[in-house]
């Protein structure tokens, strides 16, 4: 987070809000930034909202940002002071509370953007992984790689990248974006919604289990195909960035414990630290 003392503080006007999970009380935001003609932000980046707790105590609180910069939405021509956010529900928690109760039309105080959980350049094949509310920014990817409205509608920024978004929840009904996802891919071969449940009922037909697992098939899978023995050489943790032969990265985004097993996985296979980039929330 940003130590600026000099930051600009904007007023953000909730233009939409819907609940997305009943069951998990998760509710998406539309927030139009006012006074500005733009607002431009790196996909998976966050603000941080401010706002006034009962006690007349200020409180400031980090969201991710659910969508991309200019990212359109159907039906509705969008502008680049846009920007969306995604928050459950959560018992004695001030700031999520505030944002389920909030009425369409009220202003909050924001700045931002800040962070660095983005994708790296140039975009090589990736693994997207998520859970609960840490779909957020991976959303705001998949918005930038495959633009569906706004002005960059139809472009293909994946340059045809394998990208598999790997989303691990307890149930159904909390798979945020979900329909937007089977969306993109349907329409793109080379983006893979892999969603897997940790609690599913007898009904459910997908994947079960824990992110980390999936991850680890994707690999093997991957791995087979282009005859790479598993693990791989150890790589020295010394190098410079700019010297690594990436040909895949992993980004990250859920609690330190999710992230900690990924990492840990990841590492079994002999991946470099500096091809897995984290965003934690907890």
């Amino acid at each position: 987070m940003s130590t600026d003392l000099e930051r600009t503080l904007y007023t953000a006007r909730l233009e939409r809000k819907e609940c997305i999970s009943e069951s998990a009380q998760c509710y998406h935001f539309e927030f139009v930034v006012d006074n500005v003609v733009d607002f431009p932000f790196t996909a998976g980046q966050f603000v941080s909202l401010v706002a006034t707790d009962p006690s007349g105590k200020e409180q400031t609180r980090a969201y991710s940002i659910a969508s991309a910069h200019n990212s359109g939405r159907s039906g509705n021509v969008r502008s680049g002071n846009i920007l969306d956010l995604c928050a459950n529900r959560t018992e004695g928690g001030f700031f999520s509370n505030f944002l389920a109760d909030i009425p369409i039309g009220s202003i909050i105080d924001m700045h931002g953007p800040y962070g660095y959980f983005v994708l790296k350049q140039p975009v090589t094949d990736s693994i997207l992984i998520s859970t609960g509310t840490g779909i957020a920014p991976i959303r705001g990817f998949t918005q930038w790689l495959f633009p569906e409205n706004g002005p960059d509608a139809g472009q293909d920024r994946s340059e045809g990248k394998e990208i598999w978004c790997v989303y691990g929840t307890r149930h159904e009904s909390e798979l945020y974006y979900r329909e937007e996802l089977e969306a993109l891919a349907a329409k793109h071969p080379n983006f893979h919604y892999i969603p897997t449940l940790s609690r599913a009922g007898e009904e459910w037909s997908g994947l079960r289990g824990h992110v980390q697992e999936h991850v680890a098939r994707i690999i093997e899978e991957r791995a087979a195909k282009l005859g790479i023995a598993l693990p791989l050489a150890p790589v020295d943790p010394a190098i410079r960035p700019n010297d690594l032969k990436f040909d895949i990265n992993a980004y990250v985004c859920g609690l330190s414990n999710m992230i900690t097993s990924v990492r840990e996985k990841l590492a079994s296979y002999g991946w470099h630290r500096k091809q897995i980039v984290a965003e934690r929330y907890d």
